[in-house]
């Protein structure tokens, strides 16, 4: 938690000291059931900022800030039955030249390989790298950051990248770029100079954004959408943005502390096209928000959390949210809850909230990072520390939905393969886009089919039929045309 201002670094401070008997518990969900998978050693890694991501290959990828062979933190997978391994240790290399602290997720691109960023590290006075890692756990160092003067090429990348339809990978730095406010780049997946499409803080005291640290997402217009954790009309909120693939920027809200303030968490779209995110403090109560904001940048403040005194319904999120296969959006807080160590929560496009769970610390606590939901139905997330080891841990949370499949890229042209990730498809005896049945179509593992789309004329649902059962897309296959 990157922390400026002096008010919000003491809430922060005296989070420890807060009696967990003080603490009144929210009311939870009784659908659910939560579940340890695995707590970090400090030999496998340590204090993960970043959330999970699913392979093609079924498994679950993620990263650690530090810990690790050399200390400098892991990139890892875990099944989701929780069988754990470390597949590489950053700080491998002299001055930490493969880079070290990897605070962002990872991405798995189309051509199967995953993509991340490390915070430190790196040839040029740790400022950060971009790096390619194979699921075997080889690793190729894509870029490393402030090779130019005064780091206009960007430094120090928080947020991870996210592949966008024309195949490049799109990001941030949190500082560097032509004003110091930090950039938002392309990259190819075989490495090169970023591409630098803006630069924050290009406008006088940086009413445009300062210091991204979410992860863009792609909208389904095709623009980029983010946040930034400074900057903005009010100086020191940060504000929301929209910015083509060529770099037109466009500023959509500037917080002003009332609705909310270090948007850190990023965006997700939801199925009914609109923009959902969390604010880490501030709003109504003074411990966060979720919001709710269109194309255009009209926001509404959904929920402020700590109701009261006590904030059984969690404080400070500092996570993107999901939407699940019902719906509802969901999300965690970094502290809060029946003992003070964080919240699962999940809460309706309405703003209606519910508490899930509350970490005790022994299984995990102060979630960073927020939830993904595995084509399973089941919810996988880590922790910044508790476990039995107080490093972090990784965990699941079946709220006992269906299994579903996802569809990567989410959207592409006839004629194009894509890839079906999901459960149980061995001896899948149906594809279909809609009504047609897709061309071309390999099972190439329990998890995995490639497909080729055929001659649909709109957006649908895919749907596959197996021994298991059938299994449909959520949301739909887009189009492109």
């Amino acid at each position: 938690m990157q922390v400026t201002h002096s008010t919000k670094a003491s809430w922060l401070a005296t989070l420890s000291l807060i009696p967990a008997l003080m603490l009144a518990a929210a009311i939870p969900s009784s659908a659910q059931t939560f579940t340890s998978l695995h707590s970090f050693a400090g030999t496998d890694g340590s204090n993960p900022y970043a959330g999970l991501i699913q392979s093609t290959g079924g498994k679950l990828y993620g990263t650690t800030s530090g810990g690790g062979t050399f200390e400098g933190g892991t990139v890892f997978t875990i099944t989701t039955g929780g069988t754990f391994k470390s597949l590489y240790s950053f700080c491998k290399l002299a001055s930490c030249a493969d880079g070290t602290d990897p605070r962002s997720p990872l991405v798995q691109a189309t051509n199967g390989n995953f993509y991340g960023a490390t915070f430190g590290g790196g040839p040029f006075d740790s400022f950060g790298t971009l790096y390619q890692i194979t699921s075997s756990g080889a690793l190729t160092t894509l870029y490393t950051f402030c090779q130019l003067s005064e780091c206009t090429d960007g430094d120090v990348p928080y947020g991870g990248m996210v592949q966008a339809l024309n195949g490049l990978l799109y990001g941030t730095t949190n500082g560097g770029g032509a004003h110091g406010g930090g950039t938002v780049f392309d990259i190819k997946t075989t490495g090169g100079t970023p591409n630098i499409l803006y630069s924050f803080c290009s406008l006088s005291e940086c009413t445009d954004g300062d210091a991204p640290q979410a992860t863009l997402i792609q909208g389904t217009d095709g623009n980029f959408y983010g946040s930034t954790y400074d900057g903005g009309a009010f100086t020191y909120y940060g504000n929301v943005f929209k910015i083509t693939s060529t770099g037109t920027f466009t500023s959509l809200h500037s917080f002003d502390g009332t609705d909310g303030d270090e948007p850190i968490g990023g965006l997700t779209q939801a199925i009914d096209g609109n923009f959902y995110g969390t604010t880490q403090v501030d709003g109504a109560n003074g411990y966060g928000t979720v919001y709710k904001i269109t194309s255009s940048g009209t926001l509404t403040t959904l929920y402020n959390f700590c109701v009261s005194s006590a904030c059984p319904d969690g404080s400070f999120p500092e996570d993107p949210l999901v939407q699940g296969t019902d719906g509802n959006l969901y999300g965690t807080t970094f502290s809060g809850g029946a003992f003070g160590h964080g919240t699962i929560f999940s809460i309706t496009t309405a703003g209606v909230l519910t508490t899930l769970h509350s970490f005790d610390n022994t299984e995990g606590g102060q979630p960073w990072a927020g939830v993904i939901q595995d084509t399973n139905g089941t919810f996988y997330g880590t922790t910044y520390s508790g476990g039995t080891s107080n490093l972090g841990a990784v965990y699941s949370l079946s709220m006992g939905l269906a299994p579903f499949i996802k569809i990567n890229p989410p959207a592409a042209k006839v004629g194009a393969t894509v890839t079906i990730l999901g459960t149980n498809l061995t001896g899948a005896t149906s594809v279909t886009f809609g009504t047609l049945p897709a061309t071309s179509v390999k099972i190439v593992s329990s998890s995995e089919i490639t497909a080729v789309v055929p001659a649909i004329t709109k957006n649908v649902k895919v749907t596959v039929v197996a021994p298991g059962g059938t299994y449909s897309t959520y949301p739909v296959f887009r189009l492109v045309k």
